[in-house]
């Protein structure tokens, strides 16, 4: 699913806004939430809304695009939108995302606009990266009761068509939980836990051994099929 980004324009001159607005209601991935004619009312716009990308002009009577940048404490990505290219160094030393000449070509616009979701989305998923994280835990039904299961002591699931078979590295006594496989994989961290088999998924922190096709962890055996050795090879890091 495509991210969608809240966005402003910071714009003196309304024909300049009036485009930029045209050229945002293109693009999908673009929500514009207001189009401001100076930083002052940009700013009020920013305590009020969450905002991901503002398109900024940078000569403006009063605050100028550059100093309204530079005072930002919790940036958005930015793309500065100028008729002035004698500035575009002072714009890239901020670390904006691009700098824009006007007349603006919509097939530039659109690649600017390309470069911004590629770096909202990879932020995006580092945060999720990191919440995931720190919850190092799931809560699952089992016995009528909903019971809290450490991620570190579980070793591998089998799924059993609506059921699953959590095994345990505290307890000879699997769990046995009314959740679908699937749904269960994608409540756990990507990089610990591996799905091997339609039936299986591993946590790599107890693997022991690989081997013609099975995977070693505690006493049992557990094997993987050949659809999932793409996996096997993200898991180890070596090509089977």
């Amino acid at each position: 699913m495509i991210s969608c980004m809240n966005c402003i324009i910071i714009d003196d001159e309304p024909l300049a806004l009036e485009l930029l607005e045209d050229n945002i209601r293109m693009v999908d991935s673009l929500e514009l939430v207001a189009g401001c004619q100076s930083a002052a009312q940009a700013m009020q716009v920013l305590q009020q809304q969450q905002v991901d990308l503002i398109f900024c002009d940078i000569q403006m009577p009063g605050i100028s695009g550059l100093q309204f940048v530079k005072s930002l404490t919790q940036k958005p990505l930015i793309i500065f939108v100028t008729a002035y290219e004698e500035f575009a160094l002072d714009g890239f030393e901020l670390d904006v995302v691009d700098y824009l000449l006007k007349p603006v070509a919509v097939e530039r616009f659109l690649k600017a606009c390309n470069k911004a979701l590629a770096i909202f989305e990879q932020a995006k998923r580092s945060t999720e990266t990191e919440s995931e994280k720190k919850r190092k835990y799931i809560f699952l039904y089992a016995d009528y009761n909903l019971i809290k299961v450490n991620h570190d002591d579980i070793t591998y699931i089998e799924g059993l068509k609506d059921y699953v078979k959590i095994y345990l590295k505290s307890s000879p006594k699997a769990i046995i939980s009314r959740v679908t496989i699937k749904s269960l994989e994608s409540q756990l961290p990507v990089n610990d836990f591996f799905r091997i088999h339609k039936s299986y998924i591993v946590n790599l922190e107890h693997v022991h051994s690989i081997r013609k096709g099975r995977i070693k962890i505690a006493d049992a055996e557990i094997p993987f099929s050949d659809s999932y050795k793409d996996t096997i090879t993200r898991m180890t890091g070596k090509f089977s």
